[in-house]
């Protein structure tokens, strides 16, 4: 895991994940529609089914790209927050793809024999409590770690701030089950700039000269 991979991965991790995002809201008003009673999820799901199976299984091959991607941003420190991001990464890339996984991997049968109560137990255990709840509590710590451990030798002021404000942003999503007003908002919000983050990220990979690890 080079710089210039770890950069490339970067870049086409934010890309799928806004455009599978964005396809899914547009034919499965995702992810409003988990807002949903049961019943209504999944007739909306048999309406467009293969168009969603493919895109979700995109958005959990986008998921899984951050496990390479906390391995390659591991390379750039030796500090105990770096030693501590690479393994929090890969647990944010796993959690994700397992909430997301369900959709092309469980819910076409759930689907098919019309089993509410299966599809509401994997929606809850492995979508909210799984996939969103500690996805974003261990996307927001990663990207914490690694402003720790590299922000301020690898770019200026702004990276800390932009990398630092979209992850609490996202951590604020760890409420949404309580249902407080804005949370949802706030949590999408934090998603588009964490987006321009990792874009920048790899841009500084790219373009700025990182220096050698030190113990």
């Amino acid at each position: 895991m080079n710089r210039k991979l770890t950069a490339c991965l970067l870049i086409l991790a934010a890309v799928l994940t806004n455009v599978a995002f964005t396809v899914l809201g547009s034919v499965f008003d995702y992810p409003d529609v988990l807002k949903r009673p049961v019943d209504e999820i999944l007739t909306a799901f048999r309406a467009d089914q293969a168009v969603i199976v493919g895109w979700f299984s995109v958005l959990a091959f986008s998921a899984a790209l951050f496990a390479p991607v906390a391995i390659g941003v591991g390379r750039l420190s030796r500090s105990a927050a770096m030693r501590a991001a690479v393994p929090v990464g890969i647990a944010a890339a796993v959690v994700q793809v397992i909430g997301l996984a369900r959709w092309p991997l469980l819910v076409p049968g759930f689907a098919a024999d019309g089993a509410t109560d299966d599809f509401a137990t994997a929606h809850h255990v492995l979508g909210t409590l799984i996939g969103e709840t500690l996805g974003y509590a261990l996307t927001a710590a990663w990207t914490v770690l690694v402003l720790v451990a590299v922000g301020a030798t690898i770019a200026g002021r702004w990276f800390t701030l932009l990398g630092g404000l979209s992850a609490v942003l996202i951590a604020a999503g760890v409420v949404s089950p309580l249902q407080v007003p804005g949370v949802d908002f706030a949590n999408f919000i934090g998603y588009v700039l964490w987006s321009g983050w990792l874009v920048a990220f790899a841009v500084v990979l790219l373009r700025v000269r990182v220096p050698e690890p030190v113990h």
